[in-house]
Formats: C-alpha cells, structure tokens, sequence
C-alpha cells in the first residue's frame, strides 16, 4: 500500500495563503449614481492638465516676428504711472522782443558817497538782448524806490540794435538828509510795456559848510632896487573846500586891516598870499607882528606872527 506525502501538501497551502494576503487589493469601482459620469470626466480632465503642465517646456521671452502674443486669463493689471519729476523745469521760450541786460555803471557806482543835496548824473550801460530795435520812442521811467529828483519819464533818442549796447544817462540830486538810498528805473517800449530794471544806490553824507580851517605863517625878505632885506609875511591858507576866501591883511600899527583881498580854492587845500613891507632899518629891532583877519567864510581873526626885522637900507 502506498503512502501519501501530506507535510509539503500542507506546507504550500500555507504559503499561497500568505501570498495571497500580500497582493494589493483591486480598487472598488465608484458607486453607480447620477454624478458618477460626471466625476469621472472632471478626474480625466485634471490628469489631462497635470501631465500637459508636466511635459510644457519654458519658451523664450523674445517672441518671433508673426508669434501671437500670449493671452492673458482674466487678469486685469492696472497701467504703471511713472511718477512726476518735480525738478524738471517747464520749457520757456529763448527768445524775447525787448530784453535788455545791464552790463556796468560809467559814473555813481554802488554806495557812491555823495555830498547831501548836490546833483550828479548816473549813466548805465544797457544791452539789447531781445530780438526787437530800440526806437528814439522807447524811454527810461522811474518805477520805485527813492527817486532823487529824476525824471518820470526820459526819451532813450537812440535806435539801439539787438546785441548792442547804450549808455543811459539820467540827473539826479541828492537827498538832504544822510543815508543810504536806492531808486529804480526800466525800460518802456513804444507800446508802453516797461521791462529790465536796473537801480542807483547813493549814501548821503552831511553836507560840509565851506570854511577856512587853518591860516599858518612864514617870514622871509625882499629886495628891489630902492630896498634891501626887507620883510615879507606869508600866509597860508587852508580850507576844507571849493570856495572864495575874502581876507584883509592887518599889523600892529593898522588893527583894524587894510584893504579886502580874496582867493579863490577850487578844491580843499592850501594857498599861499604875501605881504611886503618896507620897514625902514630905523625900526630895526623894534617888536612888531603881521596877520590876516578871514572875512568870509568864516569872519574869523587867525592870529599873526611877531618879529622885529626891518630893510637893512634905507
């Protein structure tokens, strides 16, 4: 009688069990319904987009000529606003009808000091700059400030061509009263439009009355042919200004002066008179003296010199 091997019967029983337990189990299929057509689109769909997005490959920035330009998906970018340049000037024409420049002073520069109430002329030198001629008809007007005695209105009488220049002259006087003063004056055209002002700036000092400040004197001799050694009184005469001197000479035998005598100064300074006398040499050693009395300006006796010379003949 033959005997069965039951042991590796059994044994491989056991193992197909443990395969089987291991093998991964099928998904259950979805649930038959009204949607399950529709899920099963939309889980298509969305494995179609994954794999496209997978397999896209980047495309250069810089499209060809005749590329359509890509499509935007509903997104709406507001317009960038490059900001404004605070700083960048507004455009101004270069050109201009009447323009003028002025270019310098010829007389009264700035801060010129000037005697109170004493007339002087200021001269600008102008530059036409515009692009229109300065008739005869155009004028210097007065405009602001302290106007000093000058015209309101004064012809410019010149024709004057774009690129060159004039001198403006114009009187003055000079306020009374010491300070600092500055008046200004433009340009008018013939249709009356004033344009470019320019300025003049005087300091007033006080006015300084004419006088005589010193009178000096010096003794030396003379001679001629009747006299020898005789003397000679100088005087010297200094004063702070232009004027006229008037003076009488006097001495100890004729105080009260002889004969008015005048000198003119066209400035401030010193000038030099003389008076000769013929002492006789009887007076020799005797004391003596000689000097002048100021009659005008300033009524005013400046002393005298002594000595006690006398012509040694006859």
């Amino acid at each position: 009688m033959r005997r069965t091997n039951r042991i590796p019967l059994a044994v491989t029983i056991l193992l197909l069990a443990a395969l089987a337990c291991n093998l991964p189990q099928p998904t259950p299929p979805p649930s038959e319904g009204p949607n399950a057509a529709y899920t099963a689109a939309a889980q298509t769909v969305a494995v179609a987009l994954t794999q496209s997005a997978q397999n896209q490959v980047p495309t250069a920035t810089n499209t060809q000529a005749g590329a359509p330009p890509p499509t935007s998906t509903n997104t709406n970018v507001p317009p960038t606003i490059a900001p404004l340049n605070t700083n960048t000037p507004f455009p101004t024409s270069t050109q201009q009808c009447d323009k003028a420049q002025f270019v310098t002073d010829v007389t009264i520069p700035d801060g010129t000091v000037v005697p109170a109430g004493s007339s002087f002329t200021k001269t600008w030198r102008i530059k036409n700059i515009g692009t229109c001629t300065w008739t005869p008809a155009y004028t210097v007007v007065y405009d602001h400030g302290n106007q000093m005695g000058g015209p309101n209105a004064q012809a410019l009488g010149v024709t004057v061509s774009p690129g060159q220049t004039v001198d403006i002259p114009v009187n003055l006087v000079a306020p009374t009263t010491p300070n600092e003063y500055t008046g200004y004056w433009k340009l008018r055209n013939a249709s009356g439009v004033t344009f470019t002002q320019f300025y003049a700036n005087i300091k007033v000092q006080a006015a300084t009355l004419f006088a005589v400040t010193s009178v000096t004197y010096t003794l030396s001799t003379w001679s001629d042919a009747g006299h020898t050694n005789c003397p000679r009184v100088v005087a010297h005469i200094t004063t702070n200004g232009p004027g006229t001197v008037t003076f009488k000479w006097t001495r100890m035998d004729t105080p009260g002066g002889g004969a008015t005598q005048s000198v003119n100064f066209a400035a401030a300074g010193t000038k030099n008179v003389r008076t000769d006398w013929a002492r006789g040499s009887t007076w020799a050693g005797t004391p003596t003296w000689v000097g002048i009395i100021i009659v005008t300006p300033n009524n005013q006796n400046f002393g005298h010199i002594s000595f006690t010379n006398a012509c040694t003949s006859p």
